[in-house]
């Protein structure tokens, strides 16, 4: 009778144990596959972020080389106007040169009809 109980113990802890180990290796299968789950969720996540960022290095380095440009054309456009006000100032001087001999001139002719009408009378 108390052998029996014993083997009877013994048979109920064994299978208990095996339906024990069946339960650990099933956590340990379901943990695997949520760390795989996780780790492959994450890699996604990175992989986005890492295409993500070589997008902007490109789209920055499009902006870099589009800013040296425009100013590259700036500094053509702002030689272009200092050469125009140059030449605009140039073309007053010209003008005012030519008021300047203009009223010479008349003053000159201006004299020399005086003085001709003067030694034209008796």
């Amino acid at each position: 009778m108390l052998s029996s109980l014993v083997k009877e113990h013994q048979v109920k802890q064994a299978a208990r144990k095996e339906n024990q180990d069946i339960k650990r290796k099933e956590a340990v299968n379901a943990a695997n596959e949520l760390t795989n789950a996780l780790v492959e969720h994450l890699n996604v996540g990175v992989a986005q972020a890492y295409l993500n960022q070589k997008k902007l290095d490109a789209e920055a380095k499009q902006l870099h080389q589009s800013a040296i440009v425009f100013s590259k054309q700036t500094s053509q456009w702002l030689s272009l106007i200092d050469n125009f006000n140059s030449a605009l100032k140039e073309l007053g001087d010209v003008e005012n040169w030519t008021r300047t001999i203009e009223n010479d001139m008349q003053n000159i002719t201006t004299t020399l009809e005086y003085a001709y009408k003067v030694s034209q009378k008796p």
